[in-house]
């Protein structure tokens, strides 16, 4: 029988809760500062908590199996999650997010095909989900035809690619070393924008205010790649994106609660369906 655990289940929310988080304060943030000093900034902020860390479970010691996938992963997400902040600092929160979490398909795909066997209740589950989570977009995208409302959906899209390689990336490094890969992907992230910002000689315009915010966004965002790693190496990866793949609705009720963004009755249906989905992942059997 394949049935998450409680810890999997858990753990995998709770990336879903911190990518939400982290993804809301991001896209907020850079409608105020670049997107690249966004990213910058908190993954510096991050990679001094992660280092120590790192240290302390003498991570470092770990088989270097974990590097190629932790490259890639940098990289990649360095890109996707660029596209999706400036997506979110343009286009319209509760559109962009749901697409961006498209690239769940990305995952569920790699995982069958390493040998995953969801059961029709959880497949079920995991169609509601992500139908749910399209449907909590909120404003219709197709009724806005002009240019400056179509770049936010490209990005999206570009993100959602790149999310859903990226979390695949984090799934095979996780087997070697969960910390590790952390760390060498914010590092590799962080370099390559401190050789953009010499090269380019450009300035971030961070003022002190600005790091605490900057500072929550990457230890959200690390928060939720640890958890979401962890709940990786418990249980199945198809079953284990999909539930991580939720953060839209967070996303959707920040965006409410804060900038005044109202659900629509659509928006209250997708949340529902995206409960019901979790439900149906979590109590399917393998068929």
């Amino acid at each position: 029988m394949l049935r998450p655990s409680a810890v999997t289940f858990l753990l995998a929310l709770a990336s879903s809760a911190l990518w939400g988080t982290s993804d809301f304060l991001g896209g907020t943030a850079s409608r105020r500062l670049s997107a690249w000093a966004v990213i910058g900034a908190s993954e510096a902020l991050v990679l001094l908590l992660l280092v120590p860390f790192a240290v302390v479970l003498g991570a470092w010691r770990a088989p270097l199996g974990y590097l190629p996938w932790a490259l890639a992963g940098g990289a990649v997400g360095l890109v996707a999650l660029a596209a999706f902040y400036f997506a979110l600092a343009t286009g319209t929160m509760g559109v962009v997010a749901p697409i961006a979490a498209t690239g769940v398909a990305v995952p569920v795909l790699v995982g069958l095909a390493r040998g995953d066997t969801p059961s029709g209740v959880q497949l079920g589950g995991m169609v509601a989900a992500v139908c749910g989570v399209v449907l909590a977009s909120g404003p219709e995208a197709g009724g806005r035809r002009d240019r400056a409302a179509v770049r936010p959906l490209l990005l999206a899209l570009v993100a959602a690619g790149g999310f859903g390689a990226v979390i695949v990336f984090l799934a095979l490094g996780a087997e070697y070393s969960i910390a590790m890969t952390l760390v060498t992907m914010r590092a590799e992230t962080v370099l390559l924008l401190a050789v953009a910002v010499v090269l380019t000689r450009t300035t971030t315009g961070i003022g002190r205010a600005d790091l605490p915010v900057l500072a929550a966004i990457g230890v959200g965002d690390a928060g939720a790649n640890a958890t979401y790693s962890l709940a990786t190496q418990t249980g199945a990866l198809s079953v284990v994106a999909v539930l991580s793949s939720l953060y839209p609705a967070v996303t959707v009720v920040l965006a409410r609660e804060v900038h005044g963004e109202r659900l629509r009755p659509v928006q209250s249906v997708g949340i529902a369906v995206v409960l019901g989905g979790i439900l149906l992942i979590a109590s399917g059997g393998t068929g």
